[in-house]
């Protein structure tokens, strides 16, 4: 009898996220732990997993994201049914930088569901995956994490505390059978980024960004830039000297 993977998914309506989930479940049934901030609509996603794999099991939970007592006990909860194979933490928003400017509150709550979140929902699945020795703890990040831009600086910000917070858990796990992944999608077509569609950026569909995660993962891949190329375009971007990059608009 096969082993059916358990998997906790935080953000659960993210539009990325679902379109993972879709692949995981396509040849196989899943147990997934759905988790987000909006029930019904976290509801509307299981409601359409379960017609693609009617096999698989879903269980929806409603939190706080910004809730350290809230997160720590639901996590808590989950693995007193039994270890997870993977929990992919999916969640965030991506603030237009001029309000993050303007209003100090919109900055503090970027930072907060983009960074400090991710990294307590972390904090909480390493406890138990530590305990253990078993796990893949995946993080979505961003390449605007790579280097900080006049743009989008706030949320770059944010998604660098998450690259750092990666590199120090994989630091921690090193010797162990835990595996921590940090995905880097590039501009993706989601409801996220509708704002700015009319910039004229480029924007990857969601299903080629989750068919490179989802394959990724597989593989215990440490950084997955999806699409491939934002690894190459963002090395160039990192190392383009400060006194040219101080003179681009981006």
């Amino acid at each position: 009898m096969s082993h059916k993977k358990r998997i906790v998914i935080i953000g659960a309506t993210s539009a990325i996220a679902e379109h993972c989930a879709r692949l995981w479940i396509k040849d196989h049934p899943i147990d997934f732990i759905l988790i987000g901030r909006d029930a019904q609509r976290i509801q509307r996603v299981s409601n359409d997993l379960k017609v693609r794999s009617p096999e698989s099991k879903f269980q929806i939970i409603e939190i706080d994201f910004q809730d350290p007592q809230t997160i720590s006990t639901n996590v808590n909860n989950i693995y007193k049914l039994g270890p997870v194979d993977i929990a992919l933490i999916a969640h965030g928003s991506l603030p237009k930088q001029s309000d993050c400017q303007a209003d100090i509150k919109s900055c503090q709550n970027a930072l907060e569901i983009n960074a400090i979140s991710p990294a307590l929902f972390a904090e909480a699945f390493a406890k138990h995956m530590g305990k253990s020795n078993y796990g893949t703890l995946a993080f979505i990040g961003s390449v605007a994490g790579d280097r900080g831009r006049k743009s989008n600086y706030v949320y770059g910000a944010a998604k660098g505390l998450v690259d750092r917070y990666s590199q120090g858990l994989r630091h921690r796990f090193a010797n162990s059978k835990v595996n921590i992944i940090l995905i880097k999608p590039g501009p993706t077509d989601t409801p996220m980024t509708q704002h700015i569609k009319h910039q004229g950026i480029k924007l990857v569909s969601v299903e080629n960004v989750a068919r490179t995660i989802v394959k990724g993962i597989s593989q215990g891949k440490n950084i997955i830039y999806a699409p491939k190329k934002w690894w190459l375009i963002m090395m160039v971007i990192r190392h383009i000297p400060s006194f040219i990059f101080n003179k681009l608009n981006i």
